[in-house]
């Protein structure tokens, strides 16, 4: 995306409306949509893990004020807890293919942009896949695969914890990682957001310490508090790292925070 292309003349001050999005288990929220008179690619947004998607709706308006259409998976809390001790993440995938495929059609559009905070990111290399998401024994190999990397233009992930050691998440994954290894897709735009904030020491950090060592194998080591840097790239993405970024929303400055935004924004296809 550039910047001719978000202050194009025809844009028009969007109309907002309700709409009720609903799932097997009942009416999940109401919640604002806007319609753009120009085309650029909707983007939605993945939460992380145990987040809610109201804590996203301070980044999701900033991006609308840049004109992107943009949505946020409607998860609760209690939608994660399925996913307690490594299960299945299926519950999730599936509730981010029921808000793609609403906003491709709301904004007549083919593909979308994703933003994965968090575990967000790597269940979307899940979600973009063709291999059979099966190891948990819970769904079919039918039911278990999204193929929609054709509906994707961009994958940005923030913070993003790609690789880990912590054995409730190390089968999940393994998945990925052996089946979408890095930039997987040639046709997809991959960019990781890391942040560098909190270096790892065992007292003085020792929250930032044990998180990264569960995750990379070391925890002297730099990232956003809870994600360290070298778990939040990939191998042939575009990555970013922004210094002093922290992990989620409540952090203070974190990956949503409007001068951090600036550094990824562009990206979006």
């Amino acid at each position: 995306m550039n910047n001719d292309r978000r202050s194009t003349t025809d844009f028009q001050a969007p109309t907002p409306y309700y709409r009720v999005t609903s799932c097997e288990s009942g009416i999940r929220r109401q919640y604002p949509i806007t319609h753009y008179s120009f085309m650029v690619l909707p983007t939605v947004i993945l939460p992380g893990y145990f987040a809610r998607w109201t804590d996203y709706i301070v980044l999701a308006e900033s991006l609308k004020q840049q004109g992107i259409p943009t949505e946020i998976v409607p998860l609760r809390k209690r939608d994660w807890f399925p996913t307690l001790g490594g299960r299945s993440v299926v519950p999730i995938v599936r509730a981010i293919d029921a808000t793609v495929r609403e906003t491709l059609k709301e904004c007549k559009s083919d593909r979308v942009n994703l933003i994965g905070h968090s575990a967000g990111g790597w269940i979307a290399r899940i979600y973009l896949g063709d291999v059979p998401y099966i190891i948990h024994g819970d769904v079919t190999a039918t039911e278990g695969v999204w193929q929609s990397r054709d509906r994707v233009a961009a994958l940005i992930s923030l913070g993003t914890p790609h690789i880990s050691q912590e054995r409730w998440t190390k089968r999940n994954l393994d998945f990925v990682n052996d089946n979408y290894p890095g930039a997987f897709y040639g046709d997809l735009k991959y960019v990781c957001v890391a942040g560098k904030a909190v270096y790892g020491k065992p007292w003085e950090t020792w929250l930032a310490y044990n998180s990264y060592k569960l995750t990379c194998g070391e925890g002297n080591a730099w990232g956003d508090g809870i994600t360290p840097i070298a778990a939040a790239h990939l191998e042939g993405a575009t990555n970013l790292t922004i210094e002093g970024v922290k992990h989620s929303p409540q952090s203070g400055f974190w990956y949503g925070s409007p001068e951090a935004i600036a550094a990824w924004i562009d990206y979006l296809a």
